[in-house]
Order: structure tokens, then C-alpha cells, then sequence
């Protein structure tokens, strides 16, 4: 196939990259780069979100080099971009400003374009750096992977040239951007590695630079993400001039995992190739300090003990997934091949359709920001066609490292058997107790704004506290698909589930059901049947437990379960605890969700005591997102 994309020929440049879904077929059997974007369409009810960002038109997948404009004050968010079809293709970066992360105005026309001998297939992901090249503010800086060649895939043998990495400045705070002379300031990965990848830089300022061999003079960290052929995904780590972005000098792998390194179902397939690795160093309250990588991962292979239930349980589309792992200094480094820094505990970052995690450090708050692509792989091509866009950035989240004190134990699994947790035995009177530490992910408290302020109908609450057995009588009307929840959950000792119930139908007939079961620790999301072929509505499910510590007074106590929710028309962002998130889509017909109620079931023993299964403590939604 053949195209031209500003008038350079392109004819090698479609077809199979590192982030697309298969191509449809036109009536010819040829595969087609540019979707029909057609307005009318039998799915009109699948219309845009609200409040999540997404392209005026067309093909969205990665969120690429988000950051704070110190001198502007504002926000910029780009994404991966096809501005001429919905299909994957012309990667381009569309480009979209907030004040406050809530609200945001997106160009119409894309930031960059392929439009050089350099980057003529492709504008792939990158990061932004608030300076000019030179570290002088005023400026801003695009580092992105500029690609002359396609296909490019994991699976394929990886053709060293065809991936580089480029500069691009703007001076006018983000309108207009000039690519650099010096273009590309990096021609390829290492010689001296076989790689699988060699894409996606993103820049941090790295505490555990100080194990570096050669570099003294910067924290200033460039990773690129990939793959070593046969031997480990990883992130190929290099000390940044920070006075100079064109001077990239290569440290050596970050991490060697060995090839789809599974600790257990809490952790996750660390596959073959990584993309999008972020890096980041998280301190909690007490002082404590963990370096952490967040990684899109690629070559995943099938779980052994995933829920064997084909026939409901939502299919794996893809054997790629969105992960994490602590890393602590390497002890064992002779060569510059061997890696930087070795696996502490890892986990996983969202259990549905996000994928693709960019991150940045925002002085504003203090805190890091990770943003994601929210997917459409639960439609069918020509289902995705007809509606004319297709993906969406998630909203973001804060992340941090967790701590909790005096753990005593899991629900149900021993607490050494999770492997996203690290363990710290603590001298306790009352017996072994640990410090867990983890990777805390929670919603960006600004998305309070979208709240509404004035209509005091739109927000809802429930006398408290609620003993709950079976399903509430107690429920909360709702009127659009733009919402938020907050629930709160004490769970009893013989509760078999608990949770909450979203209705797409005024009786529930047709409801979104979030549930914990604390027998197999799972946290389930079972979507609506749909009779529509073209869509697959099958449930999510992530590992999630609740731990028990113990208290001042030598008291066994366990946390409660706490949900946090929000919904916007096809897109649903569940976050557990602040520790487990699923983001999934629902492609139910209609514009309004009618309520949402509660429910807790006891144990099926004839033996268990007359208890309640569950006390809702925390109950409270807000209606209408985004309006005024």
C-alpha cells in the first residue's frame, strides 16, 4: 500500500508499529489506513466523553510529553495522533492546555507532524522538558522518537536507523514548534546490543543516579525504552547534559528481568519488550524513599491461574499490559551491559484497557502525574469506523509511595505470597507485625471541579452507617453518564460480596456491577450483556486484598474498602483503596445511567453466624460532571 504524507512518499510507512491494532478491511480485502468519519452511524449513543481529552477526530493512543509551563501556567498534554483517518497511521502529536487538569482546550490542528527525511513515518511518543535546549526557561522542549521506516514490532528483527531520537522548541509557549539542526541527536540504540525496541524517551531527575560509573555532574536521567533480543525487556538508561538536551551519553540497561518474569498474579507478566518506561523516585510521609518504574509492556504471556470462565470472562485482545516494579541499586555490576539496578517488588499499574503511561513532576502539587490511553479494544473495527474517533487520555493520577504500619496479615493470602507489596518486620509486643510498602495511585484531587457547584440535586448521599444484606433498598438517582462515587465499606469476616450496582436500565435489569469477592481477594467488574456482536462486554478482574493491622491498644483491625469511581458516557475508572485500578469501557445504548445501590451477600455456610456482611460507612455521588 501506498501513501504519501506531506509529500514525502510514505510507501513504507503504514501497516504494523509498535501500538497498532490489527487494520480493517475494505470490501477488497486491502487493508484500509484512513477509517470513515462519517457522522451518522447506528452507535451514536457511544458519543465522546465529557471530560477526558481526546482528538478532534480520528485515531488517539499515546499520551506523549505531559508538563507545567511555569511561565505560562499551564498545562500541556499531547497524544499520539491521526489527524487524516481512525485507524492507526501519520503519527502525528495533537496537542491540548488546562489550567487546572480538569478542563481542557484542544488545538484542532496537530503540534507536530511528519513532515522531514528523519521523522517522514512517524512522530512517535516522547516527553516535554520546560526549558529550551539550553536549560534557560522561557522555553520549552519536545524529545520524541522520529521514525523513517516502517513496520516497526517487537516481533519483528529490529533494522537499526529506523527509530531516532529528535528535538523540537517552542519559544511562543507551545503554539508553534521549530525541529533542531542538530536533528537527530541520537541515531539508534547502543551498536553493541540486539535489541527489540528502542523507542519512547522520557526525562527524570534520578536520586539513584550516584550508581551511574562514568556521570557526576547531572540527576538528570534519559531513558529509552525497549528490549535486549533473548535476554530481558528493560530501559536503556543515559546521563542528560542538562545545560545542553542535545548531549545524550549511554549508561548502560536499567534493570534484567529475564524474558516474561512473572512473580505471581499480584505482579503481573513483565513480557519481552517495554514501551513508555517512566521513571520516578516516591517518598512517603515518614521520610521514605522508593525509586519506581512504569512500564507498557509488551509479550505478555497467558496467566496460569487467570478465572477460567470463556464463556463471561472478558478475552485477552492483546498480550500487552500496563505495570510497574521498585527497583533498588545493583550489587552485581561489572560491565556497562550489566543492568543499573535490580527487581524489588513490582505490580500492576491499571488492570483493563489503560495502557501507554506517561508521566511528569508537577511543582504546582508536588507530586508525580500519570496520564494513559484508554482504548477502544472492546469494539470491532468497523463498529470504531462508523463512529469516526477512536481512544481517549485517562484522567489523571497522582502516585506515591504507600505506607502502612503494624500489618498483621492479608484477607485471605499469606502476606508473603503478594509480591506488589515489600515487606519491613517491625519489633512489636503484640507479635510479628510488618511495614508494607506499595505503590499508592489515586485519582488528581483537581477533578473536584468538575463537580457541580450550584445544584445541590446533582450531589447525593445515604443516612450512615447502612447494614447491608443482599441488595439495598437504599439507592441513589441518577440522571447522565457523567458521574462520580465515593463508597466505603467495613466488611465482615463472613461476607461472600460487596459492593455497588449501576443502572443502565430504570428496574437494573441492565446494570455495571463493581464487587469484591474476599474469599479468591478479587475485585470484579461485570459490564452489561450486550447482544451486539461487535462488542465485548466480558467482566474485568483484578487481585485485590484488604490488610489487618494492629492497633494502639493490641486490637486486630482490618481497613475498610474504600471505591472511587468515575464515569464519562462509555469510559468507567474504578480505583480500590488507591491501590488497585481498573479502567474499562461500557458501550451501553442511551444517554443516562438511572441510579447506582449497594449489596452485601453472607457466606453460603449453614454455620456462620447471623451476622451482617458488610456495613456501608461512606456513600456519596455526584451527578453531571463537567457542567456548570
Amino acid at each position: 500500500m501506498s501513501a504519501t504524507i506531506n509529500g514525502l512518499d510514505a510507501s513504507a510507512c503504514v501497516l504494523h508499529n509498535e501500538h497498532q491494532q490489527p487494520s480493517s478491511k475494505n470490501d477488497n480485502g486491502d487493508s484500509t489506513l484512513h477509517g470513515d468519519l462519517g457522522e451518522d452511524s447506528p452507535q451514536q449513543h457511544f458519543s465522546k466523553p465529557s471530560f477526558h481529552v481526546t482528538a478532534p477526530s480520528g485515531w488517539l493512543n499515546d499520551p506523549c510529553g505531559p508538563g507545567y509551563d511555569p511561565v505560562t501556567g499551564l498545562y500541556h498534554l499531547f497524544f499520539q495522533w491521526n489527524p487524516k483517518g481512525n485507524n492507526w497511521g501519520n503519527m502525528s502529536w495533537g496537542h491540548a492546555t488546562s489550567s487546572d487538569l480538569a478542563s481542557w482546550k484542544t488545538d484542532p490542528r496537530p503540534a507536530l507532524v511528519p513532515s522531514t527525511e528523519y521523522d517522514r513515518c512517524g512522530v512517535f511518543t516522547g516527553c516535554l522538558r520546560a526549558t529550551d535546549i539550553h536549560g534557560n526557561s522561557g522555553g520549552l522542549t519536545i524529545i520524541y522518537t522520529s521514525v523513517n521506516c516502517l513496520p516497526i514490532h517487537w516481533t519483528l528483527p529490529y533494522v537499526n536507523g529506523r527509530e531516532s531520537l529528535s528535538l523540537a522548541v517552542s519559544s511562543d509557549g507551545g503554539k508553534t514548534w521549530e525541529r533542531q539542526a542538530c536533528n537527530p541527536i541520537l541515531p539508534g540504540p547502543p551498536q553493541d546490543l540486539s535489541v527489540t525496541g528502542w523507542r519512547d524517551p522520557s526525562i527524570a531527575n534520578w536520586r539513584g543516579q550516584q550508581i551511574l560509573s562514568r556521570s557526576k555532574r547531572s540527576d538528570l536521567c534519559g531513558l529509552i525504552s525497549g528490549g535486549i533480543v533473548a535476554q530481558t525487556p528493560t530501559v536503556f538508561v543515559y546521563t542528560v547534559n542538562p545545560t545542553d538536551l542535545r548531549e545524550w551519553q549511554y549508561e548502560g540497561p536499567l534493570v534484567d528481568v529475564g524474558l516474561n518474569f512473572r512473580p505471581s498474579r499480584w505482579s503481573g507478566d513483565f513480557g519481552i519488550n517495554w514501551e513508555v518506561a517512566n521513571l520516578m523516585t516516591l517518598t512517603n510521609e515518614f521520610g521514605d524513599s522508593r525509586d519506581f518504574v512504569i512500564m507498557k509492556i509488551e509479550g505478555g504471556l497467558h496467566p496460569e491461574d487467570s478465572i477460567q470462565n470463556t464463556h463471561e470472562a472478558r478475552q485477552r485482545r492483546h498480550t500487552r499490559g500496563q505495570l510497574w516494579m521498585s527497583i533498588k541499586p545493583s550489587t552485581q555490576r561489572h560491565t556497562s551491559k550489566d543492568a543499573l539496578t535490580t527487581y524489588a517488588f513490582g505490580g500492576i499499574f491499571d488492570h483493563g484497557c489503560f495502557y501507554a503511561a506517561n508521566s511528569f513532576w508537577d511543582p504546582q502539587t508536588s507530586q508525580h502525574i500519570v496520564y494513559g490511553w484508554i482504548t477502544e479494544e472492546d469494539l470491532s473495527n468497523d463498529s470504531r469506523h462508523r463512529r469516526g474517533w477512536s481512544g481517549m487520555v485517562s484522567l489523571p493520577r497522582t502516585v506515591r509511595l504507600i505506607t502502612l504500619h503494624n500489618v498483621k496479615k492479608a484477607r485471605t493470602s499469606s502476606l508473603q505470597s503478594i509480591t506488589s507489596i515489600e515487606m519491613v518486620a517491625n519489633a512489636s509486643k503484640e507479635g510479628n507485625t510488618f511495614s508494607i510498602h506499595t505503590l499508592g495511585i489515586s485519582p488528581d484531587r483537581r477533578l473536584s471541579h468538575l463537580r457541580p457547584r450550584d445544584r445541590k440535586d446533582q450531589r447525593h448521599s445515604l443516612p450512615l452507617p447502612l447494614s447491608l444484606t443482599g441488595t439495598s433498598d437504599y439507592h441513589f438517582p441518577l440522571t447522565s453518564t457523567r458521574w462520580e462515587l465515593q463508597a466505603e465499606f467495613a466488611v465482615g469476616q463472613f461476607c461472600k460480596r460487596v459492593g455497588i450496582e449501576i443502572a443502565h436500565s430504570p428496574d437494573f435489569t441492565h446494570r455495571t456491577t463493581l464487587a469484591w469477592t474476599p474469599l479468591n481477594e478479587s475485585f470484579t467488574i461485570h459490564r452489561p450483556a450486550s447482544q451486539d456482536p461487535e462488542i465485548n462486554h466480558g467482566y474485568e478482574c483484578a487481585p485485590h486484598t484488604l490488610f489487618t493491622f494492629i492497633n494502639e491498644q493490641g486490637e486486630d483491625i482490618e481497613e475498610t474498602l474504600k471505591v472511587h469511581a468515575f464515569f464519562d458516557k462509555s469510559v468507567l475508572e474504578v480505583f480500590v483503596n488507591e491501590r488497585t485500578v481498573i479502567s474499562t469501557r461500557i458501550y451501553h445504548p442511551g444517554d443516562r445511567c438511572f441510579g447506582m445501590r449497594f449489596f452485601a451477600e453472607p457466606l453460603d455456610k449453614v454455620d456462620c453466624p447471623k451476622e451482617q456482611p458488610a456495613l456501608l460507612l461512606r456513600a456519596n455521588a455526584w451527578d453531571g460532571l463537567g457542567e456548570s
